[in-house]
This record gives structure tokens, C-alpha cells and sequence, in this order.
């Protein structure tokens, strides 16, 4: 049967009255958003990496930017440096500030050799700094083992050592959180003495290798500013 014009207008008019509206169940909206929020908030392992990431940055600047660090790199980087680094030649205190060198400058592998370096030498410091690279990265046994090196393997001491631990993670948070005019990251020029390094080793090593004198010197001036 053909529509008629009038018939296809009713069709299409427009209704002017709505249907009832539903209850509004506040209940499950609130729901909804309580999930949606846990959702967004970040799970606890993240903050928790996150924070150890944060605090060994600023652990790495106060190490780079203390006394005498331009003198233990430059020791550490005295000889032949093509010969590997016995550990009774080692200057420990230089393999922990180059260390955090290499960390700030973006080479964490090279950093995590050489904090293990300095911590199987019984470096404190150094054990703590694998501590917190290795909670930054989530991975919380090699974390663990490392704090218990910090509180427990002490070389000059027989009872472990918590007392360490909670001054170093004391510092990190007040300088964190208030700065430090002595906790200074690495300059482009340092950065680019230690791509030189890495560069030059690429080859046969993905670890940069012991620093140069060229390194020690421009740490040197870097740390007279």
C-alpha cells in the first residue's frame, strides 16, 4: 500500500514528550569510581622503584660532587689502562665515584660493574647503591641482598650496621627534598668524556672501562667550580 505524504510525516515527527528517566543508582557510581581510581593510582612496587631511582640520582650527585672524588678517579685511572683491575690495586673509592659517574650519564650497566667493584671490596656505599638500582629495576632479591651487604657484611665491624644505612637514607631525603649546592649533576663536558670511554670500548665491551686521565682531569675541574 503507498504511503500517503501525511502518513510519512507522522513518521518522522520528532516526539515531544521523553520517556520516564531511571533511578540514578549512586551506589554503583561510586563503585565506578572507586575502581576506576585504583585503576589509575600507581601499584606499590612502581612507587617504590620509582622512589629508589629518585634517591640514587641524588645519592650519585652527593658522591660525584665530594671531597677528594677527582683524586680517587684519577688514582683509579693511573697505569696502563688496557690492564685489567686487580682488586688490591683497586682505589675503592674511585670505582664508587665513577660509578655513579657512569649511572648519571646514562650507562647503568657500566655503573653496576663498577659498584660491585667497590662493594666486594667492602665499600658500604657502594653496596648501597646496588641496593637502590636494583629496587628501581623491580628486582627485589638482588635488592635485598644488597641492603643486607650494607647492614650486615661490614669488614671492620662484628654487629650489623643499621645505623649506616638510616644516615645515608637521611641525607638522600633532605637533599632531595631541600637540594644541595654541593650535589651538582655531571656537565655536557663530562658526559661527553664518557661517551668518549664507552665509544672507544664498544668494540670489544659493552663496560666502559677504566677511566683515562683526560676523564680524571675534567672531573677535576668540574669538582673546583
Amino acid at each position: 500500500m503507498t504511503s500517503t505524504i501525511d502518513d510519512l510525516l507522522a513518521d518522522a515527527a520528532i516526539p515531544t514528550s521523553s520517556p520516564s528517566p531511571s533511578v540514578f543508582d549512586v551506589g554503583a557510581a561510586l563503585r565506578r569510581l572507586a575502581a576506576d581510581a585504583a585503576q589509575a593510582a600507581p601499584q606499590p612496587d612502581m612507587v617504590r622503584a620509582a622512589q629508589a631511582g629518585q634517591r640514587l640520582a641524588v645519592v650519585s650527585r652527593w658522591i660525584l660532587n665530594g671531597p677528594g672524588a677527582a683524586t680517587h678517579v684519577d688514582r683509579l685511572a693511573e697505569g696502563p689502562t688496557a690492564t685489567p683491575v686487580e682488586e688490591e690495586q683497586l682505589d675503592v673509592d674511585g670505582a664508587l665515584v665513577f660509578a655513579c659517574l657512569l649511572y648519571l650519564t646514562g650507562h647503568p650497566e657500566s655503573a653496576q660493574f663498577w659498584w660491585q667493584l667497590a662493594a666486594g671490596a667492602g665499600h658500604r656505599a657502594a653496596a648501597y647503591c646496588l641496593h637502590l638500582h636494583h629496587l628501581a629495576l623491580g628486582e627485589s632479591r638482588e635488592a635485598r641482598h644488597w641492603r643486607h651487604e650494607v647492614t650486615h657484611s661490614v669488614l671492620d665491624a662484628d654487629a650489623p650496621d643499621e645505623a649506616f644505612l638510616a644516615c645515608l637514607e637521611a641525607v638522600a631525603r633532605y637533599v632531595r627534598h631541600n637540594g644541595s649546592p654541593s650535589a651538582s649533576a655531571p656537565t655536557g663536558g663530562l658526559e661527553m668524556e664518557v661517551d668518549r670511554l664507552a665509544e672507544h670500548g664498544a668494540n670489544s665491551c659493552i663496560i666502559v672501562r677504566r677511566p683515562d686521565r683526560r676523564l680524571a682531569d675534567r672531573l677535576a675541574d668540574f669538582t673546583r667550580r
